[in-house]
């Protein structure tokens, strides 16, 4: 069976085109991505109510892919301990080929079956996580090889992956399809595949780290305060929960290291 994600453009001669209708292109294939993602939107709230009641016990959500997938998942792993002020290693995020992966390709480094859990078992992988295999082909044997693995040890298991019906998706016990259709460049799944991958993973994380209670309002009131622009932005939001100057925010903020811990000392105070 061939692969969508590995079908023929639906464009010819790219080289011919202007730069204009490059762009115009590629911006009207983009456009169909969030429809396609809508389409599964039922199988990503399943699985983030289920990644909630994992975590809420003490679970960690793990990513796993290779090449533009395995940076995905990297990419959101590490966005949020600074956005939501959660322990480093409660989300993590593993590529095939390790960290040097990162920036250039390991090759064949996906090939490998065991690795996978082999990284996994680094972080001590227990049946309260939750690992979710990142895969457009939906047939990286590293990602493969560590759900097989997960689904024996009673590990919760989900994929994310851009072909209908792949070895990934037949795998994983929860499995997210979401099935975009040919690149502009064929076989580009850095293309609409990478965004649809991006896009899930940050409705799966962001909708996960709201229920756990790491908002308020819509304000990420336990970002950490790691540049003048973010302690600028608690400042203001403590500021306007309060309503009091700027700089008595300030000192409350930089006192208590947080926007939530700022406004709950000054509501004490009050």
């Amino acid at each position: 069976m061939k692969k969508t994600t590995e079908s023929d453009s639906k464009y010819n001669a790219l080289e011919k085109m202007s730069v204009t209708e490059l762009l115009i292109n590629i911006n009207n294939e983009d456009k169909t991505v969030p429809l396609a993602i809508e389409k599964v939107l039922p199988k990503i709230e399943k699985l983030v109510k289920v990644i909630v009641k994992q975590m809420q016990q003490g679970g960690r959500l793990f990513y796993m892919g290779a090449g533009t997938s395995g940076r995905l998942g990297i990419v959101d792993a590490s966005e949020c301990p600074p956005t939501y002020g959660v322990p480093q290693g409660m989300v993590i995020g593993l590529i095939a080929g390790g960290d040097k992966a990162i920036r250039k390709a390991v090759e064949f480094a996906e090939d490998d079956t065991q690795q996978g859990w082999k990284d996994l078992q680094q972080h001590k992988i227990n049946p309260k996580d939750v690992v979710i295999g990142i895969a457009a082909s939906g047939s990286t044997p590293y990602v493969i090889g560590a759900l097989e693995a997960c689904n024996k040890n009673n590990i919760t298991t989900a994929c994310i992956v851009c072909n209908k019906g792949s070895k990934v998706a037949k795998t994983a016990k929860h499995k997210i399809e979401v099935v975009v259709g040919p690149e502009f460049v064929t076989g580009s799944t850095r293309m609409k595949s990478g965004t649809a991958q991006k896009l899930v993973l940050n409705m799966i994380s962001t909708a996960v780290m709201i229920k756990l209670g790491r908002v308020k309002g819509n304000k990420m009131v336990d970002m950490q305060l790691s540049n003048n622009k973010l302690v600028d932005r608690g400042t203001l939001m403590v500021a306007k929960e309060l309503k009091i100057p700027y700089k008595k925010a300030n000192e409350l903020l930089l006192k208590h290291g947080s926007v939530r811990k700022a406004v709950e000392a000054g509501q004490t105070n009050k």
